[in-house]
């Protein structure tokens, strides 16, 4: 399939009034998606928002998301209020998956697995994360890149919620990924995202907490995956309380960065072990990604 941005065909942008979830009309030849009346995109963009009792934020959610988009896959996390209800009511093809564990690692994973278009989008319930940002991300994607990151401190990003002592810890976690894995990021704990599905071989998510964005982080790097940030602006919570901890939360993302060097350790001396003698120094590769290519 062709990953380039293209000029839409005639006829304009899709009707303002047409019912969220019902795929957009194609070009005549059944292949470009809409998102302009000057630019279409060939490949099927899924968004998954993980869920647990947002439904009073979840209408501030949707009507920011892209018409064009191929799929919404809500992953419920046993909510007792109307989440799924508000979710198909606005948005009416949506795909609903009922969460089986616990976590926002496992509701991601899990709705990962739901996925059926090339790109997967990652999106907040809490109302922080703009939709309409969803077209920088995949004009990354289509553009070369594997894996597009948002970052909250990249310049042209933001924050309207974040404390001194989480912005501290996520700098001080940041710069301790940078160094050891060789990466150049800077936002390390930010749930706004974007991917080629393929990627997800290549990353094997194996978390079920808010450490899975540290994780995928991680992992792109080591797999030497091209990776480019996005600005992005961080909103407050609309309604209700996060779930996230600062100091039990930042604990379990150090515990993910030592976990992910320990297995980099390890995995090197197995590799080298015979030819210690002509190995290069530690760290020779390019930053973010192996020889064979570089990072944004």
């Amino acid at each position: 399939m062709s990953s380039v941005l293209r000029p839409a065909s005639t006829g304009g942008d899709p009707s303002p009034d047409a019912p969220h979830g019902l795929s957009p009309d194609l070009s005549p030849a059944g292949k470009y998606r809409p998102v302009s009346s000057h630019l279409a995109i060939a490949p099927p963009v899924s968004v998954v928002v993980p869920a647990m009792n947002e439904a009073e934020n979840l209408p501030y959610v949707f009507k920011t998301l892209p018409d064009w988009v191929h799929e919404v896959v809500l992953v419920d996390g046993n909510s007792t209020d109307d989440t799924v209800e508000v979710a198909r009511g606005l948005w009416p093809c949506v795909k609903v998956i009922e969460q089986r564990g616990k976590g926002k690692g496992d509701a991601l994973i899990t709705g990962f697995e739901a996925c059926t278009g090339d790109i997967i989008v990652m999106v907040d319930a809490d109302g922080s994360a703009d939709g309409q940002e969803i077209v920088s991300y995949v004009s990354a994607l289509v553009s070369g890149a594997d894996f597009a990151k948002g970052s909250r401190f990249a310049n042209g990003g933001g924050t309207d919620d974040m404390t001194f002592v989480r912005k501290f810890g996520n700098r001080a976690l940041c710069a301790v990924v940078n160094r050891k894995f060789g990466a150049r990021y800077t936002d390390l704990c930010y749930g706004y995202n974007a991917f080629w599905r393929r990627c997800l071989d290549e990353i094997d998510l194996d978390c079920t907490g808010f450490e899975v964005e540290t994780l995928m982080n991680i992992r792109v790097v080591k797999a030497g995956l091209k990776v480019q940030e996005i600005p992005s602006h961080e909103y407050l919570r609309i309604h209700g309380v996060s779930n996230l901890r600062a100091v039990r939360d930042g604990l379990r993302v150090l515990g993910v960065i030592l976990g992910e060097r320990s297995n980099r350790r390890a995995r090197r001396g197995r590799t080298h072990a015979p030819t210690l003698a002509s190995a290069g120094p530690a760290g020779s590769v390019s930053p973010g990604v192996p020889a064979r290519r570089k990072a944004s």
